[in-house]
C-alpha cells in the first residue's frame, strides 16, 4: 500500500502524489522556448521532485532534448578549481545516464571527446558545451537542457564566472548550448551574488510552483480512498487545505496522522472529530517542516518584530520584496502576499507555531488563534 510522503522526495510507486500536470506542461513549454528558468523556494515545497518529474518526461518522451541534472549542494566549501573538476565528472555521469535510459550508445567520437576533455573554469565550461552540442547532432539530440538543484551551494569564488558564462551563452547569436537552463534553490541569485551585473537577471524566467490547491488536495486524498476504500468527509479535506494553506509537507503530514497514527478503522469514514485530534497533534508535535520554520524565524532578531507586527497590528506591513527582511521571510516560506497587498503568515498552522516561539511577548493570542481558525 502507498503512503503519504513527508520526508524527502516522493515517488509515484510508493507515495500518493499530486500529478502537477498543468505545472509540468508549463515548465516543459518554457524549456522548448529556450528559457532560462529559475525557481527559488523554501525547502520541502516539492520543487526538487517537480523538476525531476519534468526532466524524466523530457528524457523518455522527447528525444529532441538531452537533459542533464546537477546538484550543487556539496560544493559550498570547494575551491573554484575543485568545483569545476567535480562538475565535469557529474556532467559525464549524467550524459552516460541519459544514453542508458534511452537504451542508446554514444558515438566513438563522443566517447573520445569526453575522455579528452577537462573543465577547469567557466570559459572551458562554455567551450565544452559548444563542442558537446556538435557531437549530439550525430545522435539527433539537438538541444541540451541543464537543471541545477541546490544552486545556492555554488562556491562564492565560482559564481561570478559561472553566471557570466550562462549569460554569454544565452545572448549568443549562434544555436545555444545549453538550449535551456533550470536553476533551483532557496536563495535567489541576487542574494548569492554581489556582482548583479554579471548574472542573467534580465533574461531569467521565474517559475512559480504554488502550494496545493483545494482541488489538488482532493486529488491526493482521492488516491488513498480509491486504493484503501476509506473516505474523507468533504469538510475534512477543506479543513486540511485551509489549515495548511496547501503546503505540501503539512498536507501529507495531516493525512498521514489520520490514516496511519489514529487507528481509525478502515471501514469508518474520517470525520471532523478525527481531524480535530490530528490537527492538535500536528500543532503540538515536532516534524522537519516545523523545525525549519522555527529555526528560520530565529535566525535574525529583526524577524520577531516584523512577524509580531504582521500578526497583531491592524495596520500590517506592506508586502515589499525590496525590503531584505520581507524578502528573506518570503524565501523561507514564512509569509505570503495577501489579497490586499499586505504580508500574511503562510497558513494558520505556521501562525500558531510562530505564536508559540514568541509566546512571552504574545501571551493570550493562542486563544484568539483558535477562535479565528474554527476550521
Amino acid at each position: 500500500m502507498k503512503r503519504f510522503g513527508t520526508e524527502g522526495r516522493v515517488y509515484p510507486g510508493t507515495h500518493y502524489v499530486v500529478s502537477r500536470t498543468e505545472e509540468i506542461a508549463d515548465f516543459i513549454e518554457r524549456i522548448k522556448q529556450g528559457r532560462y528558468i529559475v525557481l527559488f523556494a523554501p525547502r520541502q515545497t516539492g520543487k526538487t521532485t517537480f523538476f525531476r518529474w519534468a526532466i524524466e518526461a523530457l528524457t523518455t518522451q522527447d528525444s529532441t532534448y538531452f537533459p542533464i541534472q546537477l546538484n550543487f549542494e556539496e560544493y559550498e566549501e570547494y575551491t573554484a578549481v575543485d568545483f569545476y573538476a567535480s562538475l565535469y565528472r557529474e556532467i559525464r555521469k549524467e550524459i552516460e545516464r541519459v544514453f542508458q535510459k534511452r537504451e542508446a550508445a554514444p558515438s566513438d567520437a563522443l566517447v573520445q571527446f569526453l575522455a579528452d576533455t577537462e573543465i577547469t573554469e567557466h570559459v572551458s565550461m562554455r567551450e565544452f558545451f559548444e563542442e558537446f552540442a556538435q557531437h549530439l547532432t550525430h545522435h539527433n539530440y539537438q538541444r541540451v537542457v541543464l537543471i541545477i538543484d541546490e544552486f545556492g551551494g555554488i562556491p562564492r569564488t565560482a559564481i561570478k564566472g559561472f553566471l557570466g558564462s550562462l549569460r554569454h551563452i544565452y545572448l549568443s547569436d549562434e544555436v545555444r548550448c545549453p538550449h535551456s537552463i533550470g536553476i533551483v534553490g532557496i536563495k535567489s541569485i541576487t542574494q548569492l551574488s554581489e556582482e548583479k551585473s554579471i548574472s542573467p537577471f534580465n533574461i531569467q524566467d521565474e517559475f512559480n510552483l504554488p502550494n496545493f490547491s483545494l482541488k489538488q488536495v482532493q486529488e491526493l486524498i482521492g488516491q488513498y480512498t480509491t486504493e484503501v476504500g476509506q473516505g474523507f468527509a468533504p469538510e475534512v479535506i477543506a479543513a486540511i487545505h485551509k489549515q495548511t494553506g496547501g503546503q505540501p509537507v503539512l498536507v501529507n503530514r495531516l493525512a498521514q496522522i489520520l490514516t496511519e497514527e489514529l487507528d481509525i478503522p478502515k471501514a469508518e469514514p474520517i470525520t471532523m472529530s478525527h481531524f480535530s485530534v490530528a490537527h492538535a497533534q500536528l500543532l503540538r508535535g515536532r516534524n522537519t517542516n516545523i523545525q525549519h520554520l522555527t529555526t528560520n524565524i530565529r535566525k535574525d532578531p529583526r524577524f520577531e518584530n516584523v512577524l509580531m507586527t504582521i500578526m497583531t497590528r491592524d495596520e500590517g506591513i506592506d508586502f515589499n520584496l525590496d525590503n531584505d527582511i520581507i524578502n528573506e521571510l518570503f524565501m523561507y516560506g514564512v509569509i505570503k502576499e495577501g489579497p490586499d497587498g499586505m504580508c500574511e503568515i503562510l497558513n494558520p498552522i505556521y501562525l500558531y507555531r510562530i505564536m508559540r516561539v514568541f509566546k512571552p511577548l504574545v501571551n493570550g493570542l493562542e486563544d484568539e488563534y483558535f477562535l479565528k481558525n474554527d476550521f
